[in-house]
């Protein structure tokens, strides 16, 4: 009790002398530069985010920003692309038309001289969204070159035929069966020797995947 008496006392004889501080001057600064109040409204201009989830099935429109061929492009070379359209959640935009999305070739087979059709593999791994990388994951994508077999068996016909001709002006009935032989082997040569169609896309190619797996975005409130 003794010392808080004198504690008291002591704040007594400080606030009589002048010792403490006026309550203008704390007010002011209270109002400083650089004290907490002033700080307050910078701290609430700073962008706040919060994370959004695309889940599996969202559907991805890209065109495609690079050249691919099934008889130029390598397995691993790169593929970019960009969004055609925007991929909102809850009515929410949440990637923009012209997000960049990357992937690789995964499958390259050329067309074949006799049987075969050329075929091209990719599949798309990653986008970017304000500045931030995402790894995503999406359904393959394919295509395989039109079948050539109809036209194959144009070319052999034609060949047949000049065979049948040439056979007739050489020797008759018999000849011409012989000279169709040769032609028909003839135009089996030249599908041979000729590959079939290639897949080639360039840029401006329209294509479609989806995600497979759920994708976790931040965006600014």
């Amino acid at each position: 009790m003794k010392k808080l008496a004198s504690v008291v006392a002591v704040a007594t004889i400080c606030a009589a002398c002048g010792g403490g501080q006026p309550a203008a001057d704390l007010e002011a600064a209270a109002g400083a530069p650089g004290s907490s109040e002033a700080a307050a409204p910078a701290r609430a201009a700073a962008p706040r985010f919060r994370e959004v989830t695309l889940p599996a099935g969202t559907t991805l429109r890209l065109r495609l920003q690079s050249a691919i061929a099934s008889d130029t492009s390598k397995v691993e070379d790169t593929v970019r692309a960009e969004l055609t359209q925007a991929v909102s959640a809850d009515g929410a935009p949440v990637l923009p038309a012209g997000t960049a999305v990357v992937g690789n070739v995964t499958q390259v087979e050329r067309s074949g001289r006799v049987k075969g059709r050329a075929q091209l593999g990719y599949r798309f791994n990653s986008l970017t969204h304000a500045g931030e990388r995402y790894d995503i994951a999406t359904a393959p994508l394919s295509h395989q070159a039109e079948a050539t077999k109809g036209e194959d068996a144009t070319k052999i016909a034609v060949g047949a035929g000049a065979g049948a001709a040439i056979g007739a002006l050489l020797g008759g009935g018999d000849g011409a069966a012989k000279g169709a032989a040769i032609g028909g082997a003839g135009g089996t040569g030249v599908v041979l020797a000729t590959r079939g169609e290639e897949v080639r896309l360039g840029p401006g190619a329209t294509v479609t995947t989806r995600l497979t797996a759920p994708l976790t975005v931040r965006i600014a409130n």
